[in-house]
């Protein structure tokens, strides 16, 4: 545990939000190693809510466009990332309203047609089926998922 008092927590935990968006439970995980008492902690979240440091909605639009975006995550991943953070079911379906599914869907299909080409297959129903996993793994839909390996193996086909 570290010693410190109530306003140089409210002062670094401010500085913490804000360089990045953060969470509630992201605060709170960053203050379990202080020695506060928890009527403090309750009020610098609150503070720090009031304040606009901390807004959950904005967090989880900006979490779910980032990972999309950077990590290649689908709607499924983002969504369990998001409420292993304690965010609310409507501010994550607000953030995953936010995908816009033409960008999804393409994404997906690069990074499946750029799997297909680095895979080694006995056959074509083994290559479906690691893509299949792959996508899964990504947090990708089931249902586009295969759809998706069923367009990238028929243009294989053509080729």
């Amino acid at each position: 545990m570290q010693e410190i008092d109530y306003k140089s927590a409210l002062s670094r935990m401010a500085s913490y939000c804000s360089k990045s968006e953060q969470c509630i439970k992201n605060v709170i995980e960053k203050m379990a190693k202080w020695e506060l008492t928890k009527e403090e902690k309750e009020e610098i979240i609150h503070y720090l809510i009031q304040e606009k440091y901390i807004d959950e909605r904005r967090y989880a639009e900006f979490y779910a466009k980032d990972k999309h975006r950077f990590q290649q995550w689908g709607k499924n991943k983002i969504g369990m990332m998001l409420r292993a953070k304690e965010i609310s079911e409507e501010n994550i379906r607000n953030a995953l309203s936010l995908i816009e599914s033409d960008d999804y869907e393409e994404r997906l299909y690069k990074l499946l047609e750029s799997k297909f080409k680095k895979i080694k297959y006995e056959s074509l129903y083994d290559a479906k089926g690691k893509l299949f996993r792959y996508g899964c793994s990504k947090g990708f839909e089931s249902e586009l998922i295969l759809k998706t390996c069923d367009k990238i193996i028929n243009e294989s086909l053509k080729k």
